[in-house]
């Protein structure tokens, strides 16, 4: 059987080239206007980044609202969202938009401004995935190598696996899928996790005393 192959990633960034949003309704504009890359940045590659430093909320754009406009409200709304609950980015677009129009109605005619420098930068990212070299040759290794991993590979393997065929399906459930013998206890333990609003690190040690708990499947 092919072993796991561990991975680690890290990400390109840079602008998406709109401008600036510096109050709610030009953000709104912006949100039509920017490109899948764009959403899927601002909403699932954030806890990648070292400067993410708002667990509160697990998007840059509530992040925005509650600390740059001070609406906490719209920062409630948006921050409940779990992107990976929808098929692609055009359908959280579209849910992400009607939260915004119905605040814009309800503050109207206010218009929540940012201060000078607050001002939200639209970005996307690319990331660039590399072999660590490190191998898992069994399912029983795989709690403790979980627990050794960055959380890079946590990112890769779990988070960006989603996006990978077979979709909706992280990498360590595929590939005990594939594996000889029936773990069918750890993927349903790992298909169990209600992952999105967990940071990596989280992430990590709860995958890590899951698969602790269910122990050596014969």
């Amino acid at each position: 059987m092919t072993p796991f192959t561990i991975m680690d990633c890290a990400l390109l960034t840079r602008m998406s080239g709109l401008p600036p949003a510096f109050n709610l309704r030009e953000f709104r504009d912006r949100i039509a206007a920017c490109g899948q890359e764009t959403l899927y940045h601002h909403f699932c590659e954030s806890s990648l980044r070292a400067s993410f430093d708002n667990p509160e909320y697990r998007n840059d754009f509530a992040v925005w609202a509650k600390q740059s406009i001070g609406d906490r409200v719209l920062a409630e709304r948006l921050g409940i969202l779990d992107p990976y609950e929808f098929e692609n980015m055009e359908e959280l677009r579209a849910v992400v938009h009607e939260i915004l129009d119905e605040r814009l109605a309800e503050l109207s005619p206010w218009v929540p401004t940012a201060r000078p420098g607050n001002e939200m930068f639209f970005m996307q990212a690319t990331t660039v995935a590399f072999d660590t070299g490190q191998r898992i040759a069994h399912p029983s290794q795989l709690a403790q190598s979980i627990r050794d991993m960055t959380i890079g590979s946590i990112h890769y393997h779990f988070l960006e696996g989603l996006r990978r065929p077979p979709l909706h399906e992280d990498d360590f459930t595929a590939w005990l899928k594939d594996y000889p013998g029936d773990w069918s206890a750890y993927t349903g333990a790992i298909g169990s996790i209600d992952f999105y609003f967990h940071t990596l690190a989280g992430l990590r040690e709860v995958l890590s005393q899951t698969l602790d708990a269910i122990g050596i499947v014969p």
